[in-house]
């Protein structure tokens, strides 16, 4: 029996009730699930019979609520449309307790929907109905207003970037500019890097942190400048670079150091950027140390990515997968500082990585 991580247990009881805003692209996902006997005698391609459908929130919406199933109380900002996805959209929110005042149903413009269509456990192909151009300056000053209004009503925020046309620098400066300053941190797409200038921290992915700093990443040596550039470039105080199954390194003020990943076994990394920026942001914002943070966030990717779909991570399984993988501190992770060099089967191995990580985020 491993022993009680008891740093975990009393950072996830002192991150409970914590208030959180998601600003971001709100996404409607589709599920349906189903089996497949035959081949299409009008194409090569599987026909599958349909058992099921299900919806659950994606983009922003899987941010949120990956903070609501770790007892945060969550704001959700953003945009849906005035159609059947936008209001299913927020008939979730109400029944996960995501305060959805904050979302603009903005006419003319669809809520983002991606229908997936899985068979026994393995998605079969993905269909996209969504407009990415820049919200209209009525919808964008709707937001800005909003996020203006919860200064003094949050602990820390999360600006959720998905390339869809919602997050833009305004955006980000509302929340930056409150009074009562708190945690913000972000999760950008590399072609809009520029907005996210001053956040608490930022958490790309390889690929993204190399398109974002326009240079390979192919070491340990190349990532160190590649972040050293993003945080010059963004004045952001940390960035969180996720590497797949190497784990999360990040680079700030101190020496960098990384936390190796801690999953048992990878079934489907759909949505554990979510999760890492959720769990990061609402520790930090409970107080924690920016290590005890790095390695929740580690914690909970573990726990997401042995689930099928965007999934969540609960307190509760967080601690038993601490437990079982005997984490009674953070140093039981393993933080090491990063290194300057890597060998070409560790290059190989997080190209692979890289690729991986951009197929699954590229939504």
């Amino acid at each position: 029996m491993s022993a009680q991580p008891a740093w975990v247990a009393d950072l996830l009881k002192s991150m409970r009730g914590v208030r959180i805003a998601v600003a971001g692209d709100v996404m409607l996902d589709e599920w349906l699930w189903g089996s497949v006997r035959r081949i299409s005698p009008e194409a090569p391609v599987p026909v599958v019979e349909v058992d099921s459908q299900s919806f659950t929130l994606g983009g922003a919406g899987n941010v949120a609520n990956n903070l609501a199933a770790l007892g945060a109380r969550v704001r959700l900002v953003g945009v849906v449309g005035d159609d059947d996805a936008g209001r299913r959209a927020l008939a979730l929110c109400e029944e996960l307790r995501i305060d959805a005042s904050g979302i603009h149903v903005a006419h003319g413009r669809p809520t983002t929907r991606k229908t997936r269509i899985v068979a026994h456990n393995q998605q079969v192909v993905r269909a996209d109905r969504e407009v990415t151009g820049r919200l209209d300056a009525r919808a964008q000053s709707a937001l800005v207003e909003r996020l203006r209004a919860l200064d003094g009503a949050i602990d820390g925020a999360i600006v959720s970037d998905y390339g869809k046309g919602l997050v833009s620098a305004p955006i980000v400066q509302a929340l930056l500019a409150h009074e009562s300053r708190v945690v913000v941190t972000g999760d950008p797409k590399p072609q809009n890097i520029a907005a996210f200038a001053g956040v608490d921290c930022i958490a790309p992915n390889l690929a993204e942190a190399a398109s974002a700093a326009a240079m390979p990443i192919d070491g340990d040596a190349s990532l160190a400048r590649a972040a050293t550039r993003l945080l010059r470039e963004t004045h952001a105080r940390n960035v969180l670079v996720t590497r797949g199954e190497h784990g999360m390194t990040l680079f700030g003020a101190g020496a960098p150091f990384t936390v190796p990943a801690v999953a048992r076994q990878v079934y489907d990394v759909s949505g554990a950027g979510d999760t890492v920026i959720s769990a990061l942001t609402l520790a930090l914002a409970a107080g924690a140390p920016i290590r005890h943070a790095v390695a929740l966030a580690s914690l909970a990717a573990g726990v997401v990515v042995e689930k099928l779909g965007t999934a969540t991570a609960t307190a509760k399984e967080i601690l038993e997968f601490a437990r079982a993988e005997g984490v009674g501190h953070p140093t039981a992770l393993q933080l090491v500082p990063a290194r300057r060099g890597v060998g070409k089967a560790a290059q190989d191995g997080r190209a692979k990585s890289a690729r991986r990580e951009a197929h699954a985020r590229r939504r």
